[in-house]
């Protein structure tokens, strides 16, 4: 649809930014912090780009004072971060790390001396070492309780001063990644037991709802999703199936079940005559439905293009993790769709498609069919920055990026969608998980390469005096600052 005149952004919209832990914090073995799986998983040769692991990563445990201070100088509204779940609990049960509640502690109430929304996201992928040695982690039920402890402690001791919290982020991605294709921990590739899997992860995100619900009665709490909507390559019919298709398997799998508390009749049935679906327990059904959300989480990044597979046709492809542009291979489940470059789209050095219609067209399908409020909990341009000589990065590509992306999502309150807030991904460079330290998203800048942790020097972007703007305005002013090369210079 076409507007004559677009609504401006909320009043109290949260102009946003997000981080993980893994890939921010580094002392990953400091302060009785125990060791995650992305620890253990990236000292394995030839997982991660050039050998990256988090280890240090951009030393936010030791700078975010710094970090927090650029934040407030941005005026940045809210800051989506994650909570180490082994820097709370070391084994993943039993004894409790003060230090690591301190941290978290100090790092809310400085967010909060500087009028910044904490966003607590309570799992990012880095289940402790300790479970998965024990029961399997996300392959046991067991987990089921030992998260829900977690999320207590999180809660009993947090609620007070954070209003936002995301339970599991990208659990399509974690689960996928981990147990299909196998290029994160623990490294499966067996389908039966990511299906199984996954369903243990919904029933652990239900029950940490559920007690929510008891522990911060005025919070709001839900899931983020890794979404991408889905278009048919051609009009032909059998693509237009295929692209239902992609949409029942790779959306409303995840998103029926968090908001409905229940599986996409096809799918199921897909998997139950080829021995795929998991094993459903006594009381399963009745605890799913306490997991309805206050809010979608949503991570946007890219829609995708689909078309008919054949039964023996394209099964799992090549992800491209090094940026080299070109390298991304077509992928799909054989007999449902299989993934095809859109002609119309650019793409970056990364083979994603940059699409802020397709956030639009997502934005509205969500809506439409869950009217639920929807938080934007991750979008961002991951990319290779330069650092000129004179200390400044200019990357007009990211604030192109960004704002047509947030464009986008003025479109869609102007179509009726309840958008909370935008997180970018990310406000400093970070580890990108199989990536290293060359794909950039920050607005800061970090100075170090996958092997010379340098000085870790934060150096403001273009894009940070943009968003500053952007922020200042209320999403108003979305052209680029006049920008001196002073102001461009690191931050001391």
């Amino acid at each position: 649809m076409l507007h004559q005149k677009k609504d401006s952004f909320p009043d109290g919209f949260l102009w946003g930014s997000a981080s993980a832990a893994y890939q921010v914090e580094g002392a990953w073995d400091q302060d009785g912090k125990g060791p995650s799986i992305w620890d253990i998983y990236t000292k394995i040769p030839g997982t991660t780009f050039k050998g990256t692991n988090g280890d240090v990563a951009v030393d936010h445990y030791h700078r975010y004072k710094e970090d927090v201070a650029l934040m407030a100088e941005m005026g940045l509204k809210a800051y989506r971060f994650s909570i180490a779940w082994s820097r709370i609990y070391p084994e993943g049960k039993g004894e409790i790390n003060e230090k690591g509640l301190q941290f978290y502690d100090n790092l809310i109430n400085e967010l909060l001396k500087y009028h910044i929304e904490p966003i607590v996201t309570i799992y990012h992928w880095d289940v402790p070492q300790s479970l998965m040695d024990e029961y399997g982690a996300w392959e046991s039920r067991e987990i089921i309780e030992d998260f829900n402890k977690y999320c207590i402690t999180l809660y009993k001791r947090y609620g007070d001063r954070v209003k936002y919290w995301v339970t599991l982020n990208e659990q399509n991605v974690f689960i996928g990644l981990g147990y299909r294709t196998g290029i994160h921990p623990p490294g499966v590739k067996d389908v039966k037991r990511m299906y199984e899997a996954n369903h243990i992860a919904n029933l652990a995100n239900a029950k940490a709802i559920q007690s929510f619900r008891r522990y911060v009665p005025n919070g709001k709490i839900g899931p983020s999703f890794a979404y991408g909507p889905h278009y048919s390559f051609t009009c032909h019919p059998d693509d237009v199936l295929a692209c239902d298709n992609a949409e029942e398997f790779n959306n409303h799998w995840w998103l029926d079940i968090y908001c409905w508390g229940k599986y996409p009749k096809m799918v199921w049935k897909y998997l139950k005559e080829r021995n795929l679906a998991p094993t459903v327990q006594e009381g399963d059904w009745g605890l799913l439905t306490y997991g309805r959300p206050d809010f979608i989480g949503v991570n946007y990044y890219r829609t995708s293009t689909v078309e008919m597979n054949p039964l023996d046709g394209v099964g799992e492809g090549t992800m491209n993790t090094t940026g080299k542009k070109g390298t991304m291979e077509e992928n799909g489940i054989p007999g449902l769709f299989k993934t095809k470059r859109n002609p119309h789209l650019e793409a970056t050095n990364w083979d994603w498609e940059i699409d802020p219609t397709g956030l639009r067209l997502g934005l509205r399908k969500i809506t439409s069919r869950y009217s639920l409020p929807i938080l934007i909990t991750e979008n961002g341009l991951g990319e290779f920055d330069k650092l000129e000589k004179d200390g400044t990065v200019h990357d007009d590509y990211r604030i192109d990026y960004i704002r047509s992306h947030i464009e986008a999502c003025q479109h869609a309150i102007t179509d009726g969608v309840d958008i909370l807030g935008y997180c970018t991904w990310s406000f400093t460079d970070i580890l990108s998980w199989l990536n290293g330290y060359q794909k950039r998203y920050g607005f800061v800048y970090v100075d170090r390469d996958e092997h010379d942790e340098r000085d870790l020097k934060r150096i403001k972007k273009k894009s940070f005096y943009w968003y500053k703007q952007v922020i200042e305005t209320n999403g108003e002013n979305l052209h680029n600052p006049q920008l001196s090369v002073s102001d461009s210079k690191s931050f001391d």
